[in-house]
């Protein structure tokens, strides 16, 4: 049971599942009460508004706004169960799903009723169908397997499908409300549909980052053959707020095709913000040899696993490699007694004095270990032992994802929280 506690029902998928439970729930007693094309239709285009809404910057942040403002005296099975809010992504897939479904009941019911000289039209029926082929094909890219195998050709469908579906769900919306207005106007049945505004929404919500795409300039300092540190000021953003520790900036060279999520590293004293990026793949390798003078980001500073630390009383962060990058500004900020264990190949050479420093001037008693000297360490021993050395609350990991999951496991399985990134996009 403790297995499947921590290894299959974990929060993100519980909320997967409490949501497309619910939905399925709906559906049987609609089937079961009779339904009409124009109220598969509601339902289909506010799962799509849920999917959404649980992905946008803004949204994500009110979030993490709200579930990070527990003062930490108070009781920590609460503050744990608040710490979880990073696994909102569950309910993301639960709404897609549950909408590439209710496309799926519609198109049926849809064929059906015009079949039968119903209300309903060719145009919205066929317009229907194309709509379920591309959230199908979006589900079928975002399958964990073939995403990790493929992350670009994954983060193109999403996007591009993802943007003509939206328009397609436009087309529909419009042609449905027309099929069953009755007497009325198409004006006046637009204006008081709820699809309709719900679109309205969908798209502000997916047009905002765009709208903040700006490209910046950037300091460079090359800190080896493996690692660059771009400095950025955020002011160039203009209306943009300072970044907090615990979030990411979205980079790009190529903004329709590419895009890198890396930590927002500030810089104390002054209006700069930095990025750590380590060699992880053609992109990054490309990127240290040849640094950018400039580079896009888009949208707003986000708010990730690493906010939940400001929680906890005491917390052992635990890195390997650039997982320092997320990791250095949470401890670089000192809100409370922390600790950190972190372990790489040549760590001085690779990231370069003045982090290595600020590192060890921020936690003293840091432990850096050195994995080309004393070899890899059995990482879930040793986080435990620190953990009962340093008396810690809880723990972060930022490593690859099969560290993490068995780091994480390790701990929670020992009763101690820990959190860790989820890979869920």
């Amino acid at each position: 049971m403790r297995d499947l506690r921590h290894l299959v029902f974990t929060i993100y998928d519980r909320l997967f599942g409490v949501v497309l439970i619910t939905n399925m729930a709906i559906l049987i007693a609609l089937l079961v009460y009779g339904v009409n094309s124009q109220r598969l239709g509601l339902i289909a285009v506010a799962n799509i508004f849920v999917a959404i809404m649980m992905r946008q910057d803004y949204v994500v942040n009110a979030f993490f706004f709200v579930f990070t403002s527990v003062p930490p005296s108070w009781p920590l099975w609460f503050r744990l169960l608040m710490a979880r809010v990073y696994h909102l992504g569950g309910i993301h897939s639960g709404a897609a799903v549950s909408a590439t479904l209710w496309l799926g009941v519609l198109a049926g019911q849809g064929t059906r009723e015009l079949a039968r000289g119903g209300e309903i039209s060719v145009a919205t029926v066929e317009i229907t169908w194309i709509i379920l082929m591309f959230l199908v094909g979006i589900i079928v890219f975002a399958v964990p397997a073939l995403r990790s195998k493929s992350h670009d050709t994954f983060e193109r469908v999403h996007r591009f499908m993802g943007w003509t579906a939206t328009a397609l769900v436009w087309a529909q919306v419009i042609s449905l409300t027309n099929d069953w207005k009755g007497n009325a106007s198409l004006g006046y049945a637009l204006v008081h549909s709820a699809p309709m505004w719900l679109m309205f929404i969908i798209t502000g919500s997916l047009i905002l980052p765009w709208a903040r795409l700006r490209k910046v300039p950037v300091r460079a300092v090359v800190l080896s053959d493996h690692a660059v540190r771009l400095f950025v000021n955020y002011k160039v953003f203009g209306f943009h707020p300072r970044p907090v520790p615990g979030s990411f900036s979205r980079v790009s060279l190529d903004p329709l095709n590419e895009w890198h999520a890396f930590a927002n590293v500030p810089v104390p004293g002054t209006d700069e913000f930095s990025l750590v990026v380590s060699q992880a793949g053609d992109w990054t390798k490309e990127l240290i040899r040849n640094p950018p003078k400039e580079i896009y980001f888009r949208g707003t500073p986000v708010a990730g696993v690493l906010r939940v630390n400001i929680l906890f009383r005491r917390v052992l962060f635990v890195a390997t490699g650039s997982g320092i990058g997320p990791i250095a500004p949470c401890l670089l900020e000192k809100r409370q007694p922390a600790r950190l264990l972190w372990t790489g190949a040549n760590i001085l050479k690779t990231f370069g004095a003045d982090l290595v420093d600020a590192v060890k001037e921020a936690d003293p008693d840091a432990c850096i270990y050195d994995t080309r000297v004393h070899g890899r360490p059995d990482m879930v021993k040793l986080t435990y032992k620190m953990v009962k050395d340093f008396d810690a609350e809880a723990v972060v990991i930022i490593s690859n994802e099969p560290l993490t999951k068995k780091v994480v496991y390790g701990m929670m399985s020992r009763g101690i929280p820990a959190f860790g990134a989820i890979w869920d996009s």
